[in-house]
C-alpha cells in the first residue's frame, strides 16, 4: 500500500490526482517549477518541493531533478501524469533502478509504444490494422513511398505527440519542404528528427478505447470520441463514442484489448484508431499513460481511474472484471484553454480576473484555476476541463450548453466562445464529426466575420 506519491506534474491533473489520493489516505508531495509554488496544486499538496526553473526543460522534464525530489521526500512512487516525463523510458527505468514505483508501464513497455515505428509493428504482431505507410530516412525514400501509397500523405514524427511534427501533404510539389519543417519542428520538441509517412484518410474519425492492465489480464472501459481538434490536439471528447455500428464498436474493443495483451501491459493506457467513412478501423498509436480526456470515461463507468491505475502500480491484479464495467448515458468535455480562438488559437497568458464554473448534477469540473491566478507563458495553455454526464447524447448536450452559459472567465483570452458556437451547429448535435471538421468550420465562421 502506497502512503506517499510524489505528482511529477502541474496543472489540473496534479489537483486531479491529489484528489484520489486524498481519498485514499496517500499524501502527495508535489515537485513543482519556480513557476508553479504558489498555484493551486502546490496549495492543495502536502509538501511542495521545487524542482527547476520555469522552463519544462529545467524542471518538469528533468529526469534527476524529479528523482532528487523523490529521494528527499521519501516517496515510495511517483506519477507523471499526462505529457511531460509520463512517458519517458528513462524516468520508468531510473525508479526501476532506484526502487521508487512509477504510476505506469515499465520502461520496455513504454519504449515499445513510445516510438510511433515500433508501435505499428507491435500492432501488426497482434493482428491490428494500421494505416499504409512506413519509416523514411531520406528524401529520396519520402518521395518513392508516397508515390507508392498514394497523395495525400500525412508527415508524422516518430517519436511526436500532441501533434508536433505532424504536416499532411495534399500533392508532391511540397512534399520535400514539408518534410524539412517537420523534422526541424520535432527535432526541437523531442530532439529526434526521425520522421514516417501514412497515407492521408480524408474525412477520418478519432475514436479510441480506454484499457487497463495487470501484466497478465486487460479490461476495456469502452470507447470516446476525440475527432474535434485544432493542429491535431484534442478540443472535445465525448464517451461512447456516437454513431458506431455495434459491430465496429464491438471490434475497436477486442482490438485495444488484443494489442495491449500482446504487449503484457501494465497500468493505463489508451489505443487511438482512425475510423473512416466505411467504419473500416486503422491503429493509429497508443498513449501509455492517463489521458486528458479520462473523465468522460469515468462518468459513463463509475469508476475511479486513477485509483484503479494507482492499485495496478501497488502490485496488485486487476480489481474489476470486464463485465463489471458497465456503462451508464453519455459524457461530453470540453476543454478550456487561455487562447484566443479567433486568431489561430494564439496563446493568452495573463492573470485571471474572474473564473466562475458551474456546478451541479451531472457537471464536474477539473481546474487548477481561481480568480488571481498567474496563468504563466511556460506551459500548456489549459486551464480546465468541464465535463457534463447525461441520460444520453441529447441530455448531455442540454446540459452542456448550460453549464457553458454558467462559465465565466475575465482577464485572458479564451475558448468559451467557440465551445459555445459549436453546439449551435447541427453537424455536432448529430455526432460522429471528422477530424477536418473543426479547421473547415472555422474557416467558415471566421470569413462570414470578416464579411459580416
Amino acid at each position: 500500500m502506497l502512503r506517499r506519491i510524489l505528482i511529477a506534474n502541474r496543472g489540473e491533473i496534479a489537483a486531479r490526482i491529489m484528489r484520489t489520493c486524498s481519498r485514499l489516505g496517500i499524501e502527495t508531495v508535489l515537485a513543482a517549477s519556480e513557476a508553479d509554488l504558489d498555484s493551486v496544486p502546490a496549495r492543495l499538496a502536502d509538501r511542495v518541493i521545487c524542482i527547476g526553473l520555469a522552463a519544462s526543460a529545467a524542471s518538469y522534464l528533468n529526469v534527476d531533478a524529479v528523482m532528487a525530489a523523490a529521494h528527499r521526500c521519501g516517496a515510495q512512487a511517483i506519477h507523471p501524469g499526462y505529457g511531460f516525463l509520463s512517458e519517458n523510458s528513462r524516468l520508468a527505468r531510473a525508479c526501476a533502478e532506484q526502487g521508487i514505483i512509477f504510476i505506469g508501464p515499465d520502461a520496455e513497455q513504454l519504449a515499445a509504444v513510445g516510438n510511433k515505428l515500433s508501435a505499428r509493428e507491435h500492432a501488426l504482431a497482434a493482428g491490428v490494422p494500421v494505416v499504409p505507410g512506413g519509416a523514411v530516412q531520406t528524401i529520396s525514400e519520402a518521395r518513392s513511398l508516397a508515390q507508392s501509397i498514394g497523395y495525400p500523405v500525412l508527415i508524422k514524427a516518430v517519436g511526436g505527440g500532441g501533434g508536433r511534427g505532424m504536416k499532411p501533404v495534399q500533392e508532391a510539389a511540397v512534399l520535400d519542404a514539408m518534410l524539412q519543417l517537420a523534422a526541424a519542428e520535432a527535432h526541437a520538441a523531442f530532439a529526434d528528427e526521425r520522421l514516417y509517412l501514412e497515407r492521408w484518410i480524408g474525412g477520418g474519425r478519432h475514436v479510441e478505447v480506454q484499457i487497463l492492465g495487470d501484466g497478465n489480464g486487460v479490461i476495456h472501459f469502452g470507447t470516446r470520441d476525440c475527432s474535434i481538434q485544432r493542429r491535431f490536439q484534442k478540443l472535445v471528447e465525448e464517451a461512447p463514442a456516437p454513431n458506431l455500428s455495434d459491430a465496429l464498436r464491438t471490434d475497436l474493443h477486442a482490438a485495444a484489448v488484443a494489442f495491449a495483451r500482446h504487449l503484457h501491459y501494465r497500468g493505463l493506457g489508451t489505443i487511438e484508431f482512425l475510423v473512416d467513412d466505411r467504419e473500416n478501423y486503422h491503429f493509429l498509436e497508443m498513449n501509455a499513460r492517463i489521458q486528458v480526456e479520462h473523465p468522460v470515461t469515468e462518468a459513463i463507468c463509475g469508476v475511479d481511474l486513477v485509483a484503479e491505475q494507482i492499485a495496478v502500480a501497488e502490485g496488485r491484479p486487476l480489481r474489476l472484471r470486464q463485465q463489471d464495467i458497465v456503462f451508464s448515458g453519455h459524457a461530453v468535455e470540453c476543454r478550456i484553454n487561455a487562447e484566443d480562438w479567433t486568431r489561430d488559437f494564439r496563446p493568452c497568458p495573463g492573470i485571471l480576473q474572474q473564473v466562475e464554473f458551474p456546478a451541479g448534477e451531472g457537471i464536474r469540473v477539473d481546474t487548477h484555476v481561481q480568480s488571481g491566478t498567474q496563468v504563466p507563458p511556460y506551459y500548456d495553455s489549459l486551464l480546465a476541463k468541464l465535463i457534463v454526464h447525461g441520460g444520453d447524447r441529447p441530455d448531455a448536450l442540454r446540459r452542456l450548453n448550460t453549464a457553458l452559459s454558467r462559465c465565466h472567465i475575465r482577464g485572458v483570452e479564451c475558448n468559451l466562445g467557440l465551445h459555445s458556437a459549436l453546439l449551435e451547429t447541427d453537424d455536432f448535435h448529430q455526432g460522429g464529426v471528422h477530424t477536418g471538421w473543426l479547421p473547415a468550420f472555422l474557416e467558415r465562421r471566421l470569413a462570414g466575420s470578416l464579411h459580416g
